[in-house]
């Protein structure tokens, strides 16, 4: 009967520390992932706005200047 006492208290305790892992693991995923989307936004924007000043030819839309400068530089 002891026996069975401590490996439910084991098993309790394995239980709740798997738990409280994951739920950390989540935190830190989910505040790491919020932090590069908005990098990863914010350099989109900048490039964007660039490209459009700068490197844009005859009603060229951004899109099509990134496409066309990546064939002239050979990276597609």
């Amino acid at each position: 009967m002891a026996d069975s006492k401590i490996v439910k208290g084991v098993e309790k305790i394995e239980k709740e520390v798997t738990e409280g892992y994951k739920k950390i693991e989540d935190t830190v995923v989910g505040g790491y992932k919020k932090i590069e989307d908005t990098v990863v936004g914010g350099y989109t924007k900048i490039e964007d706005k660039f490209v459009s000043a700068f490197l844009t030819k005859d009603k060229e839309t951004v899109e099509e200047s990134k496409e066309r400068l990546k064939k002239e530089n050979g990276n597609l």
